[in-house]
């Protein structure tokens, strides 16, 4: 895929919707079959995400979430090989059920890339668009030689059956317990 094209461009993935705006944007959209404080908290806290993040659709070996604005937030695998490259990042804006605005670090040193999440429910489902904001052209383009498109499409599709299979409700949180 050539990413210099200065056009907005689309990538056909499976369930997902991957767009390029801009030389330093990466927008990724799926819909969801359930209300969007069902998501949001299936997004946000740390029994949930521990048992749908990983692309590999097995449980994470580590979850830790502070959700508030500066909190931290750590996803780790379970499989030894890929625990060396945990997802971590801080929270910088929170407003349930509608946004979350995330920091993570970016590709390359130094550097940081902005995710910003929007629930938006129409008729008892929802779409949410996240978008990746990354610190340079060079940086967007690195995540998409590491295939963030077709990472992030196979996480959103965990989710989607993880909603679909599990009865998720503000009661049904339970905290994260590391197996």
């Amino acid at each position: 895929m050539d990413a210099g094209d200065d056009n907005e461009r689309h990538i056909d993935v499976p369930t997902a919707t991957v767009s390029l705006p801009s030389d330093r944007e990466i927008v990724i959209t799926r819909t969801f079959n359930a209300p969007r404080t069902i998501v949001f908290d299936a997004w946000t806290k740390a029994g949930h995400i521990a048992q749908w993040w990983d692309p590999r659709r097995e449980p994470l070996g580590f979850c830790e979430i502070d959700l508030r604005p500066g909190g931290a937030f750590r996803f780790v695998p379970r499989d030894p090989d890929h625990a060396k490259h945990p997802f971590t990042g801080r929270y910088r804006e929170i407003v349930r059920p509608t946004r979350l605005v995330l920091v993570t670090p970016g590709p390359s040193p130094g550097s940081e890339s902005v995710g910003t999440l929007v629930f938006d429910e129409r008729h008892g489902k929802t779409t949410l668009r996240m978008t990746i904001e990354c610190a340079s052209k060079a940086d967007r383009d690195a995540l998409l030689r590491m295939r963030i498109d077709v990472g992030t499409s196979r996480t959103l599709d965990n989710l989607a059956a993880y909603l679909r299979d599990t009865p998720v409700s503000a009661d049904s949180v339970q905290p994260y317990q590391e197996q």
